[in-house]
């Protein structure tokens, strides 16, 4: 038995399915397969029975849960603190916080500066990717703090909602479409796109409303950032369709937008794992990042401030 397998047996038991697992550990469906046997292989015991394509768990599995969480939250309490100890030593306190790549560049250098300003004694990690990263990081206390999209994929997190955004079509200066206040499907008929990879929601919502058009999108580039996206539609190699928050961190680089018909929203929330959102430390970044975001939003970044909680 390891901790590999206990991990593997959680996730299960959490999600409900070996996908669902293989989702929140980043691993394949195969490796939790295999852990899985290995876990009951060395158990001596029948852990999930298959019923209509589910794993449900036996008796067996729900008497052992308990134990098995008590292991995990123990093995990771053991390598956060091994971490703490090795960047800050016993006298300062190890944040580490997960954001979208695009604000990673883009916003976390001024928030880092005033945070470790206001608490000079913490140590500060800063993880970048998709939101499902974040998610990841955040179950598998990877990361303290993220911001994630509402509502979020996998159980087991408390969020707060505290923006909506919209998406924008972006698009080279002095594009023909710039003329138009709006831009749709239609008016994409033809056009070279630069589009978020297939694995994102909004790519899904995307193709859904040219599907709903009956407009076969031209797609030339996929990227898996925001960030990456804007800086190939500057260069005129294509128009994109974004998240209009994170394109505006990346103005600088030269190019237009206008609203997209039909309208796609995100809300976006700062996520923790259970109860720790008030933890002291997280609270304060947690409204560093808000009121940084806040203030950089101007009326033609069709963001919104939302209060409403989510779960």
């Amino acid at each position: 038995m390891n901790f590999k397998q206990l991990e593997a047996f959680q996730a299960i038991m959490a999600s409900g399915s070996a996908t669902g697992a293989a989702e929140r550990l980043g691993l394949s469906q195969s490796a939790i397969s295999r852990l899985l046997a290995q876990f009951e292989e060395d158990l001596g015991l029948r852990l999930f029975v298959r019923e209509k394509g589910r794993l449900v768990p036996t008796r067996e599995a729900e008497a052992l849960l308990q134990d098995a969480q008590g292991l995990v939250d123990s093995a990771q309490c053991l390598r956060r603190h091994s971490e703490q100890l090795r960047l800050g030593g016993f006298k300062r306190r190890l944040l580490k916080v997960a954001v979208p790549s695009t604000l990673a560049t883009a916003l976390m250098p001024s928030i880092a500066q005033r945070f470790m300003r206001e608490h000079p004694d913490a140590v500060l990690e800063i993880l970048s990717g998709s939101y499902s990263d974040t998610e990841r990081a955040l179950l598998s206390r990877d990361a303290d703090v993220g911001l994630v999209r509402l509502p979020m994929e996998m159980p087991g997190l408390h969020a707060s909602a505290c923006l909506e955004s919209d998406a924008v079509c972006i698009m080279p200066l002095g594009h023909p479409l710039e003329h138009l206040p709006s831009i749709s499907p239609l008016d994409l008929l033809d056009t070279t796109l630069i589009l978020l990879g297939r694995q994102r929601l909004i790519r899904h919502e995307i193709d859904m409303a040219f599907r709903q058009a009956r407009v076969q999108p031209r797609v030339a580039i996929e990227v898996h950032s925001v960030s990456v996206a804007c800086s190939h539609v500057a260069q005129g190699l294509g128009v994109s369709i974004v998240n209009a928050l994170l394109a505006s961190y990346c103005r600088p680089m030269g190019f237009s937008s206008r609203p997209f018909k039909p309208r796609i929203s995100y809300q976006l929330g700062v996520a923790t794992l259970g109860s720790s959102a008030q933890a002291p430390l997280n609270a304060a970044f947690s409204q560093l990042l808000l009121d940084a975001i806040l203030a950089a939003v101007r009326p033609e970044d069709h963001t919104r401030i939302i209060s409403a909680p989510a779960a």
